[in-house]
């Protein structure tokens, strides 16, 4: 019940008209989540599901329209309504993340990126302060965050206005901090290593952006960048993300009465 009122309505229901599905929207979902969390191919789909050209052709579909997106945003923003705060946060954390690619990876749309010494594609994820994905973008590995935020923080200024401030890490300084006050309105404040600091140091800020991109990878298909489109790539991740928050929303409470205040009575007798 919350993914399924921000799919779009199927095409039978709308005044052009069209076939009836052939199966559950659940099961669709249910094959996409699957095939997210289990890393296998699509043609490994198990027989439960419905066959993987239809699932492809609804990932496909969806992916093109943004209804991922939709879905993400929408749950992000009741997620942070029921912890008490504002739908719409006004600071975020960004950072990129690269990986390798499978073989059958076009090299058109990757790359090698010199500073980890990894070839593949880079992936742009920017989170709000609780970390929730407010936007995913991917990038050939060889194109430097710099260059890539400006795309992205230009397309988060268009989603999200009401953003003022983005943490990030000494990558994006430098000509990008004045390109990002000038033109888009943004305070880009970087963060780095305390001095003499050596092995693992947990970084204000920086870090709930590497929590995020540690939850999205323990789903088994952003392990490795499979996808021919950088598009899919994007969906991928996002599919990622929108199964972390339904559980996070559908989680049931541990102690639920822990935090309710004590009866009068109750108080008076201890």
């Amino acid at each position: 019940m919350l993914i399924e009122p921000l799919l779009p309505v199927p095409a039978c229901q709308t005044p052009r008209g069209g076939r009836p599905e052939a199966h559950p929207r659940r099961e669709i979902v249910d094959a996409l989540r699957y095939l997210v969390d289990t890393g296998c191919k699509w043609s490994a789909l198990p027989q439960d599901y419905p066959p993987f050209q239809t699932v492809f052709g609804f990932f496909s579909r969806w992916s093109a329209r943004g209804v991922f997106n939709l879905i993400r945003d929408q749950l992000r923003r009741r997620i942070r309504r029921s912890t008490g705060t504002s739908p719409h946060p006004v600071a975020a954390v960004i950072d990129s993340q690269s990986v390798k690619v499978a073989a059958t990876v076009p090299r058109s749309t990757s790359g090698y990126d010199a500073g980890k010494k990894t070839p593949g594609r880079k992936r742009h994820v920017i989170v709000d302060l609780k970390g929730l994905p407010l936007f995913v973008m991917v990038t050939p590995a060889d194109m430097h965050d710099s260059v890539a935020a400006r795309e992205a923080l230009f397309r988060l200024r268009l989603m999200h206005p009401e953003i003022t401030i983005i943490w990030a890490d000494l990558a994006y300084a430098g000509k990008l901090v004045d390109w990002a006050k000038a033109f888009l309105h943004l305070t880009i404040k970087t963060v780095s290593r305390p001095k003499g600091a050596q092995g693992f140091v947990i970084l204000p800020r920086r870090w709930v952006v590497e929590r995020s991109l540690a939850w999205l990878v323990h789903a088994r298909r952003n392990v490795r960048d499979y996808e021919t489109l950088p598009e899919h790539s994007e969906a991928m991740l996002t599919l990622a993300a929108i199964t972390l928050m339904t559980r996070r929303i559908t989680r049931p409470t541990a102690h639920p009465n822990a935090a309710a205040p004590r009866s009068v009575a109750a108080a008076q007798a201890a």
